[in-house]
């Protein structure tokens, strides 16, 4: 029996040391991304993108800054990038505008900070932190989320810097196919659906030296949006959330990641029912794609266990480890 017990323990020691431990792990958006469809140098783009977001994020682990800082530096990397529907490469709302949202969520305190709704901050995240870290308050919106970031010092651009072709065209597609669309009709999809189907916003979720989770998303909407509409990302406990045991940020259709809560069902999922980050994650995607929505999510543990569920054809998705071994990913 002792022999036995002997050999459990060192099976058991040999498949801990095994399991890879993640400090960072980021998203670029789900949806309908189709290899045949995509060109090798755009792929490669994407590919080395979530690479430097990823290394970015690493660094500031490594050196010994905090998980809020990490997914910082990540997500201003897909910011700056006009790849993802995020920053630089938001989308257009019905009215021709550019309208951005971002979150952040300390797991260590359930600080958190968020902003919907800016047309003129060319890093909508570091807004987010700085609500979170310099006001009283959680969610700021509108003229007033931009008249606190130029209070904070923060860099205002003008909005024509977020103009981009590609996503131009988008919205006159959307709009062409606007004329000829039933809106009453069943399962009715907005019209992002149609014209390219990818969720671009972008997300982090980082595990920092000390033992904490942040996570962060930030996102331009979704393509011909229109009445000021926000999506599940600037929403804590939506697209956006972390504590002690696990952060989440999630991207796809907002409405029914907004109505399914689904980032705080996740870490309920874990904190009441012990279950594993990629049962709880996998559970609610599912819940979500039952209730008639498309999208994924990135989660992270505090033990450095990952989950990257989605239930479209695709999500720009990546992880590093404690190691710095990266591992990035585009398809199902």
């Amino acid at each position: 029996m002792k022999k036995l017990a002997l050999l459990f323990g060192l099976f058991f020691s040999l498949f801990l040391m095994a399991q890879k431990k993640y400090v960072v792990v980021i998203h670029g958006g789900a949806g309908t991304i189709i290899r045949e469809k995509m060109s090798p140098e755009l792929e490669e783009e994407y590919l080395e993108k979530l690479t430097e977001a990823l290394q970015k994020a690493y660094a500031e682990i490594k050196n010994g800054k905090t998980s809020v800082e990490a997914v910082e530096a990540a997500i201003v990397v897909m910011e700056d990038s006009p790849l993802f529907n995020a920053g630089k490469g938001a989308v257009f709302t019905h009215d021709g505008k550019n309208e951005l949202d971002a979150a952040i969520m300390n797991g260590k305190d359930k600080k958190a900070g968020s902003i919907a709704g800016v047309h003129t901050i060319k890093n909508p995240i570091k807004v987010a932190i700085a609500v979170m870290e310099k006001s009283e308050h959680v969610m700021l919106s509108g003229n007033g989320a931009e008249q606190f970031a130029k209070l904070q010092g923060l860099e205002i651009v003008n909005p024509k810097y977020f103009w981009t072709e590609n996503r131009w065209k988008s919205l006159q597609k959307a709009k062409e196919l606007e004329k000829f669309k039933n809106p009453k009709a069943e399962n009715s999809k907005p019209d992002y659906f149609i014209i390219d189907q990818k969720f671009g916003t972008v997300g982090c979720v980082a595990l920092d030296q000390f033992g904490n989770l942040a996570a962060g998303t930030s996102t331009g909407g979704m393509t011909n949006k229109k009445y000021g509409r926000i999506g599940d990302a600037p929403i804590i406990g939506a697209g956006t959330y972390a504590d002690e045991n696990v952060g989440i940020s999630a991207t796809g259709w907002g409405e029914f990641f907004i109505r399914s809560t689904a980032a705080r069902t996740i870490a309920a999922k874990i904190q009441y029912l012990n279950k594993d980050v990629k049962t709880a994650a996998q559970e609610t995607i599912d819940e979500i794609e039952k209730m008639g929505g498309d999208g994924g999510l990135i989660a992270l543990d505090k033990n450095g266990n990952i989950a990257m569920p989605f239930n479209t054809s695709g999500m720009y998705r990546g992880a590093i480890t404690e190691d710095g071994e990266i591992e990035v990913e585009i398809y199902k």
